[in-house]
């Protein structure tokens, strides 16, 4: 599938509220809850998204269509939230996230990109060339990969509870193809 950006936006749009929606006035044993050392918490990828929304998918939109693949993007720094959220709450959090992306969606829409934009190039500092349409739709994949993170983190809490149903729930079975590097 191409690249439809109303249909990239369609998915952006929802990620706030469905976080919303499965996180909010949770116990703190579901949204701190991890997999284990140096694996994220919902709570953590709430703040990896946030963060994500300061410094890297529009600044790198601006950046592609300013200065193409001449200057790369600045790198993306994965463990920002462990700074960024201390203190804050996780409804902090999710309404932080909400109206950055909004402020973002919104901004993305007032570039009025056209079709021959989506081919534009950038330079990310480690994959090399890319498109404005591949960064568009890493976007939406990207906030999809953390929606299925925050699940399976929340289920690996239940891995014990569960019993012998283990064996039918493929959440269980997830090897943390979504976690974030080790450092």
């Amino acid at each position: 599938m191409e690249l439809n950006l109303e249909h990239t936006i369609a998915v952006l749009a929802r990620t706030p509220a469905a976080l919303n929606a499965l996180l909010r006035d949770l116990p703190e044993e579901w949204t701190l809850g991890n997999e284990g050392d140096k694996t994220w918490s919902a709570f953590d990828v709430v703040g990896h998204l946030i963060h994500g929304e300061r410094t890297d998918w529009m600044p790198r939109v601006r950046r592609i269509l300013e200065s193409g693949d001449s200057r790369a993007f600045d790198p993306f720094d994965r463990w920002a939230q462990e700074r960024e959220s201390q203190g804050k709450t996780l409804p902090q959090l999710l309404d932080e996230f909400a109206h950055l992306r909004s402020d973002n969606l919104n901004a993305l829409r007032s570039l009025n990109l056209r079709p021959e934009d989506f081919s534009k190039r950038g330079r990310h500092p480690a994959l090399g060339v890319v498109t404005l349409s591949e960064l568009l739709a890493t976007w939406a994949v990207h906030d999809l990969t953390h929606l299925h993170q925050i699940s399976r983190v929340m289920a690996h809490q239940y891995r014990e509870a569960v019993g012998p149903w283990r064996a039918f729930l493929g959440v269980m079975h997830c090897a943390g193809h979504s976690a974030p590097p080790k450092k």
